[in-house]
């Protein structure tokens, strides 16, 4: 019967995609049976409290996301403005890295893949520089980001 509703091939062709051919080289650190550690015994080790996670950097996120709306549509009602514009790209900038460095600690997690989890974040880190390099540039020779868009929509 189970073979007649294809549970099998689904059972083949599952196993097939839990392991591609691209992540077979990469060393993961072996978890416990159902990610359990310990007994159900065993009280409860919580990871070290720190001020910029948990509930303080949601609400940061929340306050850059929300704070983001009105940087976007001041240049629109006033022009263009220096302090406006850099504060846009800060800001901007500083979303951009919550959100990836969010990507990382959810789907790199480091109890499994260790080592590489320090690298993505070292990635990021850089990655952030050398865009907050960028961002000096547009605003130095260029005027800044909202005089791009004012041209992208003028064209």
């Amino acid at each position: 019967m189970l073979s007649r509703l294809g549970v099998g091939h689904t059972a083949r062709l599952s196993n097939r995609l839990v392991k591609p051919s691209l992540i077979r080289g990469i060393k993961t650190i072996p978890q416990p049976p159902g990610f359990i550690v310990g007994t159900v015994n065993d009280a409860y080790v919580g990871p070290k409290p720190h001020k910029l996670e948990g509930s303080y950097h949601w609400t940061l996120e929340r306050l850059v996301s929300a704070g983001l709306v009105p940087l976007v549509l001041a240049p629109m009602f006033t022009g263009a403005s220096t302090f406006v514009d850099s504060t846009l790209s800060a800001l901007l900038l500083y979303h951009c890295y919550a959100g990836f460095q969010s990507c990382i600690i959810d789907y790199i997690p480091k109890r499994v893949y260790g080592s590489y989890f320090n690298y993505a974040m070292y990635l990021l880190t850089f990655g952030t520089g050398v865009a907050g390099y960028g961002i000096y540039e547009i605003e130095k020779k260029e005027g800044g980001i909202s005089t791009i868009i004012s041209k992208l929509w003028k064209a």
